[in-house]
This record gives structure tokens, C-alpha cells and sequence, in this order.
């Protein structure tokens, strides 16, 4: 829970007096991901161009923990070609998940804001393991070849973090930037409310986070 963002919700969330467990890590039982899991992983790897033993994330980090769900925010990092190719596995139609198609819409829609922000030494090629994973990235904005392997890293992360929550048995919710709500008369990014919300957009984006958890 490093940004504004999280921040913002998280003072809204303690206003509420609503029983929250913030950054909260999930240990990861190997065990669990036998079988199925396993496959499902391995497919999402060798699509997105995986080489070597695909990586196993050994603990997982949430925003936000109330109860068994788990509450994760997506920056604009998220959505891209790559993450769009792990949507595709059949883990997501297989379990229903529930932001799968507003997932892959967005993927399609703001992979240009993703190049805004991802075109960094850092988060373009990633940490060492990206490139153990999926070889040499090609230059920053060109996606022949190995294209971004920090972005398709990230993106195995995320489906990891889909399969994991799933198979020990927690619900989980995903957020982002692009998602509106009404108020003031008016349609709202939710990135932008949270910036400096005024008290009415307190309300609104409790409610909005309360019908979340429905």
C-alpha cells in the first residue's frame, strides 16, 4: 500500500469503523497448486513466452484483508497486451471470475497508459528474474520479439496471485483506476475522487467499495 490511491481508501475505510486488516501478506502452500493450479500457471508461463522453470511467488500482498476476501489495486501497470494473453487462460472461465471481461476490456482500452508509465528501465525489463523467465527485453516501446518481459513478469504475477487467492479459498477483489462513480451529479474516475475526496465523495466511495464486497 504505497500510493495515494490505497492511502485515500484505507483513511475512508477507518472513518467507517469498518473491520479491515490492511497490507496483509497470504504464505503460500506449494502443496495447494499441485494438479490443476499447476497447469494453469504453467499454460499462462508458456503463452506469455516463458523459459526455464516458470517462478513460484512463495507469499502474496494485499491492500486490504476483511474476513476471506482479499483487495488488490491494479494500476495502469496492469493493463496491457500481456496481461490480456493470461485472461485468456482457462482459470478464468472455468471459476467464473468476476472482473474478467471489464479486466480484458481495459487491457484492450489503456495500453497506452500503461506505455506512459512503463517505459522505465525498471518496470519495461523488470527485476533479474524477468529476464530469466523470458528473455532479453527488446528496446523500450518496441514489441517484436521478447517485446517488455518486466511487463509480461508482471503480468504472470498477477495471474499467480488470481490462481493462488483463489485455490486457498479466499474471494478476490480487484480495483483501478478507470472505474467511475456518479456523484455530484456527474460520472467520476475513481483515481480522481481519490485524490482529494470531499466529504459526499467519502460517502460514495464507501458505498461503492461496500457493494465491492457483496
Amino acid at each position: 500500500m504505497d500510493n495515494l490511491i490505497t492511502r485515500q481508501l484505507e483513511s475512508i475505510l477507518k472513518e467507517s469503523e469498518l473491520a479491515y486488516e490492511g497490507e496483509f501478506e497470504l504464505e503460500l502452500n506449494p502443496k495447494f497448486l499441485e494438479g490443476k493450479g499447476q497447469n494453469w500457471l504453467e499454460e499462462i508461463y508458456s503463452d506469455l513466452g516463458g523459459i526455464n522453470t516458470s517462478p513460484l511467488l512463495r507469499k502474496l500482498k494485499f491492500d486490504f484483508k476483511i474476513n476471506r476476501t482479499l483487495i488488490q489495486y491494479d494500476d495502469e501497470l496492469h493493463f496491457n497486451r500481456y496481461r490480456l494473453i493470461s485472461l485468456r487462460s482457462e482459470f478464468y472461465t472455468e471459476n467464473n471470475v468476476p472482473f474478467l471481461e471489464a479486466h480484458k476490456r481495459l487491457c484492450r482500452t489503456f495500453e497506452k497508459d500503461c506505455l506512459k508509465a512503463g517505459m522505465q528501465h525498471r518496470i519495461w525489463n523488470g527485476p533479474p528474474v524477468a529476464k530469466h523467465s523470458f528473455g532479453e527485453s527488446n528496446d523500450p516501446g518496441d514489441f517484436t520479439g521478447n517485446g517488455a518481459v518486466g511487463w509480461k513478469l508482471l503480468a504472470y504475477n498477477d495471474a499467480q496471485m488470481d490462481i493462488q487467492t483463489r485455490i486457498h479459498g479466499y474471494k478476490l477483489i480487484r480495483f483501478n483506476p478507470y472505474e467511475t462513480l456518479m456523484t455530484g451529479g456527474s460520472l467520476k474516475r475513481l483515481d480522481q475522487l481519490l485524490m482529494n475526496p470531499k466529504d459526499e465523495q467519502r460517502k460514495a466511495l464507501l458505498n461503492w467499495f461496500m457493494r465491492k464486497l457483496e
